[in-house]
């Protein structure tokens, strides 16, 4: 019987999520991100994410491939598997993590998705984009999340307008800022903090304080073709402390 998979095996999905430097800008974009969405409490309530930014990065894209790349019944396994973890912290905290800061990961994980892939391989076509929609539109429908947008055109209107609405800078932000240097290192730090003023939308950069314009500008070029001498693992272990080096390997999923 043929095998029937959550995400098409030829679709531009598969590809964004299965090369390491993509993944590795989109969860430096969603981790500014995060630090300034108003729902952050619930990300300091359990204690893991500040403890170990790193590791939670790597679990939840253990999560997210574990989506794109299985058959559907595995994906909503997974997604379900989500949902309960969830609710166990809600019951745990005696409240619900608010409609809209669900939203706002989905809407984060469609946005730098597309960011990421434009940045470090090409622009996406129209179909495209409606196509890294559809795949996680799948995956909110599946965890009940109410309100989306039915299309690519309406997501990029609520997502305009949660920028505007749902984040500011913190507490939460400066202190989950120190963990990232604390658990990087100055250098590290510093890298992070160029790829995401690479990456993040005008009103991340602005509530950051951001440059418009990232000293890694000038280097995507040499990085990309470093991949053609098969060099971009050096970078990668470079970005990253060392004793992350199998999770490192593991990034790379597709071939170029």
């Amino acid at each position: 019987m043929e095998r029937e998979y959550f995400v098409n095996e030829d679709s531009i999905v598969r590809q964004i999520w299965g090369k390491g430097d993509t993944i590795l800008v989109i969860f430096a974009g969603a981790s500014a991100e995060f630090a300034l969405n108003k729902a952050v409490d619930w990300l300091y309530f359990t204690g893991r994410l500040p403890a170990d930014p790193l590791g939670r990065l790597f679990s939840t894209v253990s999560y997210a491939r574990k989506i794109v790349f299985s058959e559907k019944k595995d994906a909503f396994t997974a997604i379900d598997t989500m949902n309960k973890i969830h609710s166990q912290v809600e019951a745990s905290r005696g409240a619900r993590i608010p409609d809209w800061a669900y939203r706002d990961v989905l809407f984060m994980l469609i946005d730098y998705s597309i960011r990421a892939f434009e940045l470090m391989e090409r622009l996406l076509t129209e179909n495209e984009k409606q196509e890294v929609f559809d795949v996680f539109y799948q995956v909110g429908n599946q965890m009940g999340l109410k309100g989306l947008p039915q299309n690519f055109e309406e997501f990029q209107l609520m997502r305009e307008s949660h920028l505007k609405q749902n984040l500011q800078y913190s507490t939460f932000t400066r202190d989950l800022f120190q963990q990232y240097r604390k658990h990087l290192g100055m250098i590290r730090y510093r890298l992070l903090l160029e790829t995401q003023t690479l990456v993040v939308p005008k009103k991340v950069r602005e509530l950051m304080g951001y440059r418009n314009f990232s000293l890694l500008n000038p280097l995507i070029g040499l990085y990309k073709a470093s991949r053609k001498i098969k060099l971009d693992w050096l970078f990668k272990a470079i970005i990253l402390p060392p004793e992350y080096k199998d999770e490192i390997k593991e990034l790379d999923m597709v071939s170029r």
